[in-house]
């Protein structure tokens, strides 16, 4: 099934996701739908409140769908560990046609369970560190906006709002 993708604006963006406490096959059926969703809109992660659903599971795949085996699944995730700086241009799903330059870690470990319940930790590089830091972010009620300084904040909300008067957000 193939989610809509909450819009900024929406509330549950901005609010701190519930941990994941039941590892069962609906949870499985969400992740995979949550991949459906995310390769629809051509993501390369997605965190559940980008679907409406207050839950700290993100799915990620930096190679867009081509390597199955680079699929990962993060259901309360926390970053352990950071290392060095990368300022690369990111956009989100949420914010569509929105994009800036952030700064984040070039190496970021992660802890998180898997769909069934399994802790383990994962090492970032690159693209997928900047995924690691942008999905927690989101389970975090963080936008990648909030990166930004005040002036390119305010430039996107403003536009974003002039959207939404025009009907086209």
């Amino acid at each position: 099934m193939i989610y809509p993708i909450v819009k900024y604006g929406d509330k549950v963006l901005e609010t701190p996701a519930r941990p994941v406490t039941q590892f069962d096959e609906e949870l499985a059926r969400l992740a995979d739908d949550m991949f459906e969703s995310m390769y629809a809109a051509h993501g390369v992660g997605l965190a559940a409140p980008q679907i409406g659903r207050s839950l700290r599971l993100a799915v990620i795949d930096v190679s867009s769908g081509n390597n199955p085996e680079a699929r990962l699944v993060l259901a309360n995730p926390e970053i352990l560990h950071t290392e060095g700086e990368q300022r690369e241009e990111e956009g989100c799903l949420s914010l569509p046609g929105f994009h800036a330059a952030v700064l984040r870690p070039k190496f970021v470990t992660v802890r998180a369970q898997n769909l069934r319940g399994e802790w383990f930790e994962i090492r970032g590089e690159g693209l997928l560190a900047r995924a690691f830091c942008h999905e927690i972010d989101h389970l975090n009620g963080v936008l990648f906006i909030q990166h930004l300084s005040l002036l390119k904040r305010d430039l996107i909300r403003r536009r974003v709002r002039k959207l939404k008067k025009l009907g086209e957000w």
